[in-house]
């Protein structure tokens, strides 16, 4: 239970952050820090278990039928993910503190930093492969807040929704292999995939899958050719971009290669495709950081590069080469992250991030320098620091792969000339910003940031060096442990160290750094080289993809849809009789066995005024109040056959969405013209009449052929388990609120967002309103008559009555949630309708939307309550007590959950209605709470 408080807790942090708008900057983000802290605390207190070799689990069972779940599991590799997440989070947050300016809403950000570590906690703990989809979406809808949050800013607009189509494109793919997966092996939960690696890779799928799992992986973790989102995404604030692109989001993918590893890797197929994208990324990324003048710029394509060098990693055949991988995933995070903050700290002091105007920031940053050098140093992989070792076991791995065949020296060259422009990138960084002469023109007089600022950087900085002068004794464990989650039991024996003696992976860093060093100093005919070439702007490019996807997709639409709903209607209807009519052709005889109900006269009398009524609305078409008065009796006949067949629940329910309809429509048919010309054309009426009547003619043999065959209904067996498993009676309630109560909530959480919609669109619309009726007189003077008004203020208080009597007897009884709030909600209508928007407005000024909420939230909570007793989500407990007076009474947490469909129902209805109502009202619209 303790795993599920860690996201939690960050979500929690989340909504505290974001109501501490009030507070002075350093009680925000003390208060911000707390849960993440105590989220640390946690996973420290499962750390030796971890290290041990132990993996723990926590389940709750959410659709068992449909295989989910919410289940979390925490082994080394999540163990090491997480305290990157919060460890580098809780810093990131205290940099925040000092870095936003006081225009800037901490809060705000605050808020969208804890919602996205909330989404990599949930991806990284995760042990059912649909819930960690879920968590995945969530970090690239929350990175889209993080990357706008300057949303005043172009850039920050436009990089942020390219960083959304593209890994909200990979997350679809993502979605489709991990469907596959777990239709290969029968099951979602992540335990049994990582089991089944024999089962998958002899699939015929199985290539496919793969495929849409790396479309997945390389997306978020801008591998080539997905990389062109990432530099762009650096229009974020700098906390931002330290957070996302050096520890978390961008290591999601990287996460994902590496959890699935142990399913998807071994193939010719996967080594393949992950080797030679990382080889790619590696090499493209380090070549262009070099050309880079912005300072975020450089490092957002050091970042691709050393991603590319993790993907590669993961990518070759051998187990070593996989510790390497996770090494170096820490080690990135580290240095990544710190030189991020200093680049925030130079652009917050200096006003710029330009390399070409920052010369000579050693006389006025000495401090900083040092720190954002040793950070670099470690980037370039100098000894003494983590880089260092992390690159030459990536340089000793590369030696013993034979991916390419006869070709595969190929791999360590190419890998050696990478590590070259890495130096390169990093030298240009050191001497660029902190000597090279003297600053050009800077908007700032630069000088040392608040010395808390620097905090977080020598914090990072002094891991730099730990890991790289004492590896075994800082990282062994945590590395260790990883390895395991990965590799299982084939994790090879590794040993950190410094000194491995004269070898080829030290002649290979070695030479890396001469070349670096070179291509440095030499970078001026590589500048020109680079500048003779045509400009490629990712950024345009994709923009007029989009656009000209948008224009197809839109030209294509616009030939379908002409704006004629009889043309919609009739394809509809013509697939329709298509598919559902041939069949009919098929069968040898319509009739079955079953034996007819017979026809007495209260049954044709029910018929006949129902069909009289149906054929009238279709006649009087034109007319409006006629048409209304004949749709209800169509409405009202129905309810009366629910009654026929002992269905009281349905009749109920019925009638008193036939009253609402009724309403709503001779609100809404009053902006609508009296009468409609006669505009079909005789052809057009024969073509309609045709259609209507193959129509007719095909429901009614389907309902005949059904009706006269023998059924086997389910209803046998809600019947046997009503009252044992729901605790009701009323057979229909307790399906609503127990056996389908996913379903119930999944529909009053529709019917809530159509409310919230409709009153969104009704708000300030310009409508006509007719002065007179269509003989031409004019509407009565007395807009609220008395003797309606007097019957109304009299039936309130018994119709709130009958809706509370309704609502308690029903889980035993015909009633409920439903039929209660719709009975509640017409009554306060007719007191709109008899009274008026103001009287309501003085004696009743509720927000419809806070019901709304409540009620959802009710039935939400509810539902979580179940896994209190570890049972599935929704599930109905119920008891009998003895209370004075009364006696022994059942009570079940069914009818809390009714209670959040009572009030949902009510304030959708009334927010519906009143909405529609006002638009007549003789008020001003912002009297009216709605």
């Amino acid at each position: 239970m303790t795993l599920l408080w860690i996201p939690l807790l960050s979500l929690i942090g989340s909504v505290i952050s974001s109501c501490t708008g009030k507070l002075t900057r350093n009680q925000s983000t003390s208060l911000t820090m707390m849960a993440p802290l105590c989220a640390l605390a946690i996973a420290i207190y499962h750390t030796p278990a971890v290290l041990a070799g132990e993996t723990i689990r926590f389940t709750a069972q959410w659709i068992p039928a449909l295989g989910m779940e919410i289940a979390f599991r925490l082994d080394g590799l999540s163990l090491l993910f997480i305290f990157m997440i919060l460890g580098i989070g809780l810093l990131v947050i205290f940099y925040t503190r000092y870095y936003l300016s006081s225009n800037d809403s901490m809060p705000k950000l605050y808020s969208y930093l804890m919602l996205f570590m909330t989404a990599m906690l949930g991806i990284v703990m995760s042990n059912n492969v649909i819930q960690l989809w879920l968590f995945w979406e969530l970090t690239s809808i929350s990175s889209f807040l993080l990357i706008s949050y300057w949303w005043h800013k172009s850039e920050a607009r436009k990089g942020a929704r390219m960083a959304l189509a593209v890994t909200g494109a990979g997350g679809l793919a993502l979605l489709g292999g991990l469907l596959l997966l777990g239709d290969i092996v029968g099951s979602y939960n992540l335990d049994v995939i990582l089991a089944s690696k024999a089962l998958i890779q002899s699939h015929d799928l199985y290539e496919l899958a793969l495929v849409l799992v790396l479309l997945g992986a390389f997306t978020k973790s801008a591998q080539f050719p997905f990389h062109f989102w990432l530099p762009h995404a650096m229009a974020a604030p700098t906390p931002v971009s330290a957070y996302l692109h050096s520890a978390t989001m961008v290591k999601a993918g990287i996460f994902l290669l590496a959890r699935f590893y142990p399913a998807l890797a071994g193939t010719d197929t996967w080594f393949i495709l992950v080797a030679m994208t990382g080889l790619a990324t590696l090499l493209v990324g380090a070549y262009i950081a070099l050309f880079k003048h912005d300072l975020k710029g450089l490092l957002a394509y050091s970042t691709i590069s050393h991603l590319g060098l993790i993907t590669l990693l993961l990518g070759l055949d051998t187990e070593l080469a996989t510790v390497a991988a996770i090494f170096h995933i820490i080690n990135h995070a580290t240095f990544k992250a710190s030189l991020f903050m200093a680049t925030g700290i130079i652009d917050h002091e200096t006003g710029t991030r330009d390399m070409r105007r920052l010369n000579g920031m050693w006389r006025f940053m000495p401090y900083t320098a040092t720190l954002a050098m040793v950070a670099a140093a470690a980037m370039a992989g100098v000894p003494l620091l983590n880089g260092f070792l992390s690159k030459e076991m990536f340089f000793a791995e590369t030696l013993h792969q034979q991916i390419l065949g006869s070709m595969s020296w190929l791999i360590p060259v190419l890998a050696t000339l990478a590590a070259a422009f890495s130096v390169a990138y990093s030298a240009r960084f050191i001497h660029d910003v902190f000597f090279n002469g003297d600053p050009i023109n800077l908007p700032k007089t630069p000088h040392e940031p608040p010395r808390y600022m620097r905090v977080p950087i020598e914090i990072l900085v002094v891991l730099c060096l730990l890991v790289g002068m004492f590896p075994h004794f800082v990282v062994d464990g945590i590395l260790s442990a990883a390895s395991l989650a990965v590799l299982g039991e084939a994790t090879p024996e590794f040993k950190l160290s410094i000194w491995h003696g004269f070898n080829l992976p030290l002649l290979m860093s070695a030479m890396a750094v001469v070349g670096g060093v070179f291509i440095y100093i030499q970078r001026k005919h590589l500048f020109k080289f680079q500048a003779s070439l045509p400009p490629l702007n990712a950024k345009k490019t994709f923009e007029r993809f989009v656009y000209n996807i948008i224009k197809w997709s839109r030209d294509k639409v616009r030939s379908v849809e002409n704006g004629s709903l009889q043309r919609y209607i009739v394809v509809m209807l013509g697939v329709v009789l298509l598919c559902a009519g041939w069949p009919l052709f098929e069968m040898e005889a319509l009739a079955g066995t079953a034996p007819r109900t017979p026809i007495d006269f209260h049954n044709a009398i029910g018929a006949g005024l129902l069909i009289i009524g149906a054929i009238s609305t279709v006649i009087w078409h034109r007319s409006r109040v006629v048409s209304l008065l004949m749709l209800s009796i169509v409405g009202l006949m129905v309810s009366v056959a629910f009654t026929r067949f002992s269905a009281p629940d349905l009749a109920l329910t019925q009638l008193t969405v036939e009253v609402v309809t009724v309403i709503l429509l001779m609100l809404a048919l009053f902006f609508l013209p009296q009468r409609t010309p006669k505009e079909s054309s005789s052809l057009r009426v024969i073509r309609d009449l045709s259609i209507a009547s193959a129509m007719g003619v095909v429901v009614a043999s389907i309902c005949y052929a059904l009706l006269t065959r023998p059924l086997e209904s389910i209803s046998d067996f809600f019947i046997a388990n009503a009252k044992t498993g729901g605790g009701g009676t009323n057979v229909v309630n307790v399906i609503l609120v127990d056996f389908r109560g996913f379903d119930t909530l999944g529909e009053i959480t529709v019917l809530g967002i159509a409310a919230l919609g409709i009153y969104k669109v009704l708000t300030n619309l310009p409508l006509f309103m007719p002065a007179s009726d269509s003989e031409g007189r004019p509407w009565a003077r007395e807009r609220h008559p008395l003797l309606l008004a007097s019957i109304s203020q009299s039936l309130l208080p018994l119709a709130l009555l009958v809706s509370a009597y309704i609502f308690l007897r029903g889980h035993n009884l015909p009633g409920g949630g439903f039929i209660a709030g719709l009975v509640t909600a017409i009554a306060f209508i007719l007191q709109y309708m008899a009274h008026g928007s103001i009287w309501i407005t003085e004696r009743f000024d509720v927000n419809y939307r806070k019901i709304i909420a409540s009620g959802i939230a009710i039935a939400m909570f509810t539902g979580l309550g179940s896994w209190a007793f570890d049972r599935p989500f929704l599930t109905t407990w119920f008891d009998y007590f003895d209370f004075p007076f009364v006696g022994k009474t059942e009570l079940a947490s069914a009818i809390i959950f009714d209670l959040g469909v009572y009030l949902t129902v009510v304030g959708a209805t009334l927010m519906i209605l009143a909405s529609l109502g006002k638009l007549t009202a003789d008020t001003p619209k912002n009297e009216v709470n709605i």
